[in-house]
This record gives C-alpha cells, structure tokens and sequence, in this order.
C-alpha cells in the first residue's frame, strides 16, 4: 500500500493571514504572487492548469471558469472542465479585471505561474506549517466537502474521472470540528 501524505491545511482563518503575508513581503511581485494563492486556493486548479487561464474563460456574467489547461495536451486527463465560481474566486477576478480592463480576452488572468518561495516564507513568519500550490487544492476541495458539497461534484470540479474515489480517498476526511458539528445533523428523532 502506498500512504499518501498528511495532509497539514491551515483553517480559513489562517489561510488569510498567510496570504496578507505573501502580498505584503515587499517584493516586486508579492501582490501577483497572493493574487495566485488565492486563486489555486478558491478554484481548485492545479499549477499547471492556472498559468493557461485566460479572460476569455472566466465567465464572470455566468459565476463559470473554463479550465483549458495546456493548448497542446489540455488538463491532466487530457479534457477541459468547467467550474462554477464559488463567491470569492468571483470576487477576485472581478477586482482583478476592473483593474486591468485593458487587456485583451487572451491575456492570462495571473502574472506569475509560480511562488512557492513566497508561500514558504509567509509560512514561517505566520507560524504555520509549509504548503505547496498543490496543496491549494486539497484546501480547496476540504472546505467545499467541509461546506456541504458532495464528493461526486467536488471530484467533477477537480477534474477527476473516476466518480469520486480518488476524491473520497484524499479529500474524504474532514477536520475534527466539522466531524463533530457534522454529527449533531444525525437525529433518529428520539431526542427530546
């Protein structure tokens, strides 16, 4: 058998405090940095599938993202998705596009492709512990399945083709307080 890591994500909470960190570091491209943390975090897209987001596929006026991946070998299992956009992923871009209204449809919505180094050290200076963009994703699906999202639609969002197992293997365990507030909606309707 092969175990797959602990998965160590911060709460929402200090997910925020440790994008605050990334964009005010002070470096030239600390904001674009937080910009794609943020956007991983709240769209679930690997690292290799966000540097080819374009204006074109955020669907701002339908609350969708096309997610096309690469032009020559598209997403990891090889077909583009679509994901509606939960509210701050909506947020963002449409802060984001007021910004730079300019562009044209096939810029790319992030400037920079890559900040683990930020992440890294935003993570010692919060005190948490040390996370990769892919583990953006794991966040990801963690607080929608956390949120009431079922498996089969987080698996889809992801991009996955299996059904759900593979989500339900990785992303299945909840945290324990959810486990518990979780519990509490389980009744037989003895309790008086």
């Amino acid at each position: 058998k092969v175990r797959g890591k602990a998965l160590a994500l911060p709460a929402r909470e200090e997910f925020l405090r440790f994008v605050e960190e990334i964009r005010k570091a002070g470096a030239r491209q600390s904001r674009d940095c937080a910009n794609l943390v943020k956007f991983l975090a709240y769209s679930g897209v690997r690292i290799g599938e966000a540097k080819f987001v374009t204006w074109a596929d955020a669907n701002l006026p339908r609350r969708e993202l096309h997610v096309r991946g690469d032009p020559d070998t598209a997403t990891k299992n090889g077909e583009t998705r679509y994901v509606p956009m939960i509210p701050e992923l909506e947020q963002m871009l449409t802060e984001l596009r007021s910004q730079r209204v300019d562009e044209p449809a096939t810029a790319t919505v992030m400037r920079v492709f890559e900040c683990q180094n930020s992440m890294t050290h935003a993570a010692e200076k919060s005190g948490m512990k040390r996370i990769t963009h892919h583990d953006l994703r794991h966040l990801f699906a963690t607080i929608c399945i956390e949120s009431g999202v079922d498996i089969h639609t987080v698996s889809r969002w992801l991009g996955h083709k299996d059904g759900g197992a593979l989500c339900m293997k990785n992303y299945g365990h909840l945290r324990q307080d959810t486990r518990f507030a979780q519990a509490r909606r389980v009744t037989f309707g003895l309790v008086a």
